[in-house]
């Protein structure tokens, strides 16, 4: 399965670690400097021209790092349901009803 983080750019849902919200997010300092450190070892794409709302971490074996990030105008809960974790959780996850590889 894939999904859709903007602009025409998709990324296998197997290579997702994680989608946060950038304006609560970066309120943590070492959140910030992860940025900061990923966009000094040119992991991160911008994927809109718009006011970005996430971003998202994805494996990537390609990459020195291990690691890309992606920035995105589509809200950290919109890719969560587009995802289908946000009813994988209210299904069922606590009670250990689902599993995926990636640990999301």
């Amino acid at each position: 399965m894939y999904l859709h983080l903007g602009e025409k750019t998709i990324v296998a849902l197997d290579d997702v670690v994680g989608i946060f919200d950038l304006e609560t997010a970066t309120i943590s300092k070492n959140t910030r400097e992860y940025l900061k450190m990923a966009e000094k070892n040119s992991d991160v794409i911008n994927v809109t021209l718009e006011m970005p709302k996430s971003f998202i971490v994805c494996s990537d074996k390609t990459r020195a790092s291990g690691r890309r990030v992606y920035i995105s105008q589509i809200s950290a809960l919109t890719l969560l349901k587009r995802a289908g974790y946000i009813d994988r959780i209210k299904t069922g996850w606590r009670k250990k009803q689902w599993t995926n590889k990636s640990g999301i």
